[in-house]
């Protein structure tokens, strides 16, 4: 991924009049960020600077729903939590497994209402729920869940009317399952089922990610269910550009919450993690926050801020997937556990590369414990052949670990941070990226 230090590319043309007052969505696709901003962030001096010619509006509208459409279709880079796969079952299979791995989970079972996928079960009603993903084999979960009025009520259908989580503990066999509703303002869609007969209880933080999970999946799901209504009204030619910008207006609405709700996924994620790994609260946030300031001082593009931040909330990710009980030990760590603490990054690559929204982040993390010297892991880059990103998260991470307290050694001062990072620049550490560190923190 390259780097760039200031934002915006495009060459903007001075010598076009202002003719899109009433239209500032227009002004974002002709500067081709690429990421979409809201109407109140154009002011009418940008727009004077844009070419704005209203030539071929219906043929430019078009053009830029159609370019929405290619950057987010299910068979482009969207397909819900980022997996593409023309077949549901796969996909939703997928997506239990994360779940499942992510919170060490024995099953997880997605449920989706029968109308919202395409099902074998074309008789059943629209209001069954249809097990469509699963980390069991077929026989080994229920496959229908039906929803009606006149049955009795159970903890399912509960979770599913009320749209509420419901936590559900049977204390004969020792098991306990987990129910989540996949809703939003407007209706329920599916459940998500945990179970599980080992854990002994399922930490808040563990939950909150599965409800932001579920929004996730839903978020996406209506986003592709947009964009099939936008390419369906494309292939008419009898659209006014009124409708057109409606349609755009309400797609670039959706795409926003999708934003939303993936940058609450990684910080649930990450929180996740810093409490499996017994760091103190927010470890990981205020890493993220760390190199945050540190690439707004180098003034790299918005974009590249963005990943940045999301890649050092995660630069853990991997530890997710270790067993609980290596970081429960009192004792000395085992050879085996050393060799599954060092490949944890390893370990978090492989969990994001099913994550295509994440994709961008994975060489910042992949390679944020290497050195300046060579002499790091896990290819020995060094110098600026390691990614700027990781070279970032790497000093944000060191500080944020001098400050902190440690079972073999007690926080130290900023100051005195400073001094041992200094000393070590140009061996572990980018000299630039330690002062910027400092002159961030003066």
């Amino acid at each position: 991924m390259t780097d760039k230090s200031i934002i915006g590319e495009n060459e903007l043309n001075h010598n076009e009049s202002m003719t899109l007052k009433d239209d500032p969505l227009e002004a974002i696709f002709a500067l081709n960020f690429g990421d979409f901003v809201t109407d109140h962030l154009i002011s009418e001096d940008l727009l004077s600077k844009i070419n704005c010619s209203f030539q071929d509006k219906i043929t430019r509208l078009k053009n830029q729903l159609r370019e929405l459409i290619s950057i987010y279709s299910l068979d482009q880079t969207l397909s819900l939590l980022g997996f593409s796969s023309n077949e549901e079952s796969v996909i939703y299979n997928a997506i239990a497994q994360t779940i499942s791995q992510m919170l060490e989970i024995e099953s997880c079972n997605i449920y989706i209402q029968q109308k919202n996928i395409n099902s074998e079960y074309q008789k059943s009603e629209d209001t069954s729920l249809i097990l469509t993903g699963s980390t069991l084999n077929n026989q080994d979960a229920c496959s229908v869940i039906k929803i009606s009025s006149k049955e009795q009520h159970n903890t399912f259908i509960n979770a599913y009317l009320e749209k509420k989580t419901i936590y559900h503990e049977n204390k004969e066999n020792k098991t306990f399952s987990l129910i989540v509703p996949m809703a939003n303002n407007y209706e329920c869609i599916g459940l998500i089922v945990l179970k599980d007969s080992n854990k002994k209880q399922i930490a808040a933080e563990q939950i909150r990610l599965l409800e932001v999970t579920s929004q996730l999946i839903v978020t996406s799901m209506m986003l592709q269910q947009s964009i099939e209504l936008t390419e369906s009204i494309l292939n008419s030619d009898e659209r006014t550009p009124e409708e057109l910008m409606h349609l755009r207006t309400e797609l670039t609405a959706s795409i926003g919450d999708l934003g939303d709700e993936q940058q609450s996924f990684v910080e649930c994620l990450a929180n996740v993690v810093d409490v499996k790994c017994h760091y103190k609260k927010e470890h990981s946030q205020k890493v993220a926050n760390i190199a945050r300031e540190i690439a707004e001082h180098l003034h790299l593009n918005e974009k590249t801020i963005d990943l940045i931040y999301y890649a050092a909330l995660l630069h853990n990710i991997g530890k997710i997937t270790i067993p609980q009980e290596i970081f429960s030990k009192k004792g000395s760590l085992t050879e085996e556990d050393w060799l599954q603490l060092n490949n944890h990054p390893n370990i978090g690559v492989s969990l994001l590369m099913k994550i295509n929204f994440m994709s961008e982040v994975i060489p910042y993390i992949h390679y944020h414990r290497e050195r300046w010297d060579g002499m790091g892991e896990p290819e020995g880059l060094s110098g600026f052949s390691i990614p700027l990103g990781s070279r970032i998260i790497a000093v944000a991470d060191a500080y944020q670990a001098l400050l902190s307290q440690r079972p073999y050694r007690d926080s130290i001062k900023p100051k005195e941070a400073f001094i041992i990072m200094k000393k070590e620049a140009g061996i572990k550490w980018d000299p630039i990226v330690v002062d910027a560190l400092i002159e961030v923190n003066k």
